[in-house]
């Protein structure tokens, strides 16, 4: 039988992998046929408490453009916000922030 190796590999030779880089993830609410425009701007401001023009203006977003940006930072607390917004009944996607 042969004797099993027990060297360590060579840490400085070994390929090393690069973390992704430290972008951002966001929260993005998507237009649908369901949801009216003031219940949206209504759930903008009791849950992310946006003033009346920046949910308004958000809404308008999501309306006219089929979908905003909410929220932006961490994955973790996007997938929160995605969430809350379907237990209010909105679409809501995370995705990473373009770099």
């Amino acid at each position: 039988m042969g004797l099993m190796s027990t060297a360590m590999p060579d840490l400085d030779r070994e390929p090393r992998l690069t973390a992704a880089p430290n972008t951002p993830w966001q929260t993005v609410v998507w237009n649908d046929p369901v949801n009216l425009m003031s219940y949206v701007v209504h759930v903008f401001r009791t849950y992310f408490g946006f003033p009346r023009e920046r949910a308004n203006e958000l809404m308008l977003a999501v309306h006219n453009d089929g979908h905003a940006v909410v929220a932006e930072g961490p994955r973790e607390a996007m997938e929160a916000h995605a969430r809350a917004m379907h237990e209010f009944g909105l679409w809501a996607t995370v995705r990473r922030a373009a770099s």
